[in-house]
């Protein structure tokens, strides 16, 4: 039987979440983009302000229903609207950013309960404009706070890449699906 998963893409400004799901949807992306009028936060022009919207179907005609919530913290409305019904989390930290390691505490903790009832998987991208952290580091912060969730680094723009991240949150979801019944 085919199953339809709804996942949340998030992350700071600038990790890629717009380029992850257009390097993955079958659809043409639905966005909901802006001019960014927060330069000092990062130089890019536009700026996600509601969501993004893109669908992949995966073998066995399973449906995956990709959601994108804004990186900017004025806009987390957004968020806990979007997370209501959704199964899994992929969350991309721009490892270039002044703090990714905080980032990545802000987000574990915004996202804590998505993360208790489903799943979650980490795509660490820019590891080629920064190598440091690493994500031995990043796994490292995840053991501290009691967490055991897989990490990647990765680039957005690569489907293959984007696609094995997604397809690790799919197999989470379902390996706790089957354990909590």
């Amino acid at each position: 039987m085919s199953q339809e998963y709804i996942v949340l893409v998030a992350g700071p400004m600038g990790a890629g979440k717009t380029t992850a799901i257009a390097a993955l949807s079958e659809i043409p992306v639905v966005r909901t983009e802006a001019r960014n009028t927060d330069l000092a936060r990062h130089s890019k022009a536009l700026t996600t302000v509601a969501l993004d919207y893109g669908e992949i179907t995966l073998s066995g005609h399973d449906k995956v229903r990709l959601y994108g919530v804004p990186g900017q913290e004025r806009f987390d409305f957004m968020w806990k609207i979007l997370e209501r019904r959704a199964l899994g989390l992929m969350l991309l930290l721009d490892n270039a950013a002044p703090d990714p390691i905080g980032d990545l505490d802000r987000y574990l903790k915004v996202f804590a309960d998505l993360d208790q009832r489903g799943a979650m998987v980490i795509g660490v991208t820019r590891t080629d404009v920064n190598p440091q952290p690493d994500t031995e580091t990043y796994n490292e912060r995840l053991r501290e706070s009691g967490r055991v969730l897989p990490v990647f680094a990765l680039d957005a723009r690569e489907p293959r890449q984007v696609r094995t991240l997604l397809g690790t949150l799919v197999a989470l979801v379902e390996a706790r699906a089957t354990t909590v019944v």
